[in-house]
């Protein structure tokens, strides 16, 4: 896979990020670097090696559901830097393609 600046574009705007040329440059050999060692991890021979779901043999511990003490809203909204008085108001990160 070639990581070149549209590589990084591509990916700063499916995340949201905005980068400059000189990080842009980092990113491009962090990147590159990381793709190398995966494309190590591709030439080993795992013949004969079981797959592994889990790492260990532990199972899940689940407690009993009660019902314990709960913020209120009011609490709950006490320290949101926004809200309407019913709900946390936060910046929009999905954008609809339709508004464009």
């Amino acid at each position: 896979m070639n990581v070149d600046n549209a590589l990084i574009d591509k990916l700063a705007n499916l995340s949201k990020l905005e980068f400059d040329d000189a990080s842009k440059e980092g990113i491009k050999k962090d990147l590159t670097r990381m793709l190398a060692f995966v494309e190590q991890l591709n030439e080993l021979n795992t013949d004969g090696v079981e797959p592994l779901i889990h790492v260990n043999e532990e199972t899940n511990k689940f407690r009993e559901d009660a019902v314990t003490e709960e913020l209120s809203q009011k609490e709950a909204l006490k320290n949101a830097p926004e809200h309407d008085g019913f709900y946390f108001k936060v910046p929009k990160v999905v954008e609809n393609p339709d508004e464009k």
